[in-house]
């Protein structure tokens, strides 16, 4: 008799079986950047059903997040983050995170929402820290003989104009803003990490990264491994791990996300969110 695939798509007849189980929920790809033909943004529309289901699985040990993702937005991090935490109370369920390449920035945050973190040895995590990126065109107009008219109700409305020289006032506001970002990411790492963090707060928080070595010193996971081995490990042998995702194929079209008149608006929209997704993952050189 063959042995029973460990890894299995959520189904109808897993009511019926009697084995632990574990919801995996796989958190791959830029946070807060999903489009409607992108499979890998994040963010809390697209996970909140998937995590309902992995925490009421019938049988439920716990649950598993795969992580590999190289940030983006703060807010989303924090809601996927604090839903997780949620489910997790109300449920009475454990949470592990399994950090497959990358879980940087944004992707750690999320990785703080489990109760323990572990990754491979050659993954990259940390980057507790703010960055604001972009360009500046300040002559680029008037060389090519185009007159550009702002006109704002508001002294801090156009703040950062690429089409003009930065002002240090603008700067100095984009610097509290982040600063108020950071301290926020600090306090939900001190918090979901407690005593488990070893070292300077100057060396944790600044925005550096590490393989899972040096991370582990740095109390910044609980351990080397990956999921399959150390989930059978703790619930046993006949464990099923329950690969819990966002729904596919022809429902996409049922809620209209390929009607009429969209294409052209959408694709525009899809490029530019994986040029942005492109530019996060090569800040970790993958």
């Amino acid at each position: 008799m063959s042995e029973r695939p460990l890894i299995s798509r959520l189904n109808p007849m897993g009511w019926f079986d009697r084995r632990p189980a574990v919801g995996v929920v796989r958190l791959a790809g830029a946070i807060g950047l999903p489009g409607p033909l992108r499979q890998g943004g994040l963010s809390m529309a697209t996970l909140a059903g998937p995590l309902e289901r992995a925490f009421t699985l019938r049988n439920a040990k716990a649950v598993a997040l795969l992580i590999n993702s190289p940030g983006g937005s703060a807010v989303q991090s924090a809601l996927i983050a604090r839903r997780i935490r949620a489910l997790a109370a109300e449920r009475g369920l454990p949470v592990l995170a399994f950090v497959e390449d990358l879980a940087a920035s944004g992707g750690y945050w999320l990785a703080t929402a489990a109760d323990e973190i572990y990754a491979n040895e050659s993954s990259i995590l940390g980057s507790v820290g703010v960055v604001t990126a972009g360009f500046g065109f300040p002559e680029l107009l008037q060389r090519i003989g185009i007159e550009r008219r702002v006109h704002t109700a508001g002294s801090r409305k156009a703040m950062l104009d690429p089409f003009r020289a930065e002002r240090p006032e603008d700067v100095e506001r984009l610097e509290q803003l982040q600063q108020e970002i950071h301290d926020n990411f600090k306090a939900q790492v001190r918090e979901r990490r407690g005593e488990r963090l070893k070292g300077e707060e100057g060396d944790l928080f600044s925005g550096d990264i590490w393989t899972a070595r040096p991370a582990l010193a740095r109390g910044l996971i609980d351990g080397i491994g990956d999921a399959r081995a150390i989930l059978r490990g703790r619930y046993g042998e006949t464990v099923r791990l329950v690969q819990v995702a966002p729904p596919r194929g022809w429902l996409r079209r049922r809620i209209g996300l390929e009607a009429p008149g969209w294409a052209a608006q959408g694709w525009a929209t899809e490029m530019l969110a994986a040029i942005e997704e492109r530019a996060l993952w090569s800040r970790y050189g993958l």
